[in-house]
C-alpha cells in the first residue's frame, strides 16, 4: 500500500489536490477545478488515482455528484514505512559520521 501511497503523492497536482481536500473538507471535482488551476478533467483523472490509492473516498452527494474526502489511514502506513526506513539508516549514518570525524583528527605526535 506505501507504494501506491508514493506513487499517488510523486505527482505535484494530486499533492495539489489533495491539499485542497484537506483544507476545505469534502468537494466535488467541479468545485476542485474552480479552486486550483487544472482542468475538471485532469482532477477527475487525478482523482480516480488517489482513490486506488486509498487517499481520497468518493461519497454520493445530491444529484448524482460524488464528493471526495481525505482519508488519513493510508498516509500514516506510508509515514510508518518511512520511519522504519529512518531507523534503519540511523546507525549506519551515525557510525560513518563518527568515521570520517575519526578520520578529520589530526594524528598524534609518534
Amino acid at each position: 500500500m506505501a507504494e501506491e501511497v508514493f506513487a499517488a503523492l510523486a505527482d505535484p497536482n494530486r499533492r495539489q489536490i489533495l491539499s485542497a481536500l484537506a483544507a476545505g473538507g469534502p468537494a466535488t471535482a467541479t468545485d476542485l477545478a474552480g479552486r486550483l488551476p487544472i482542468t475538471r478533467q485532469g482532477i477527475a483523472k487525478h482523482l480516480a488515482l488517489l482513490s486506488e490509492a486509498g487517499l481520497v473516498v468518493a461519497e454520493p452527494g445530491e444529484r448524482r455528484r460524488v464528493r471526495y474526502r481525505v482519508d488519513s489511514a493510508p498516509m500514516k502506513v506510508a509515514q510508518q514505512f518511512l520511519a522504519a526506513m529512518a531507523r534503519d539508516w540511523d546507525g549506519p549514518l551515525a557510525a560513518l559520521q563518527q568515521h570520517l570525524g575519526n578520520q578529520r583528527k589530526p594524528a598524534g605526535p609518534g
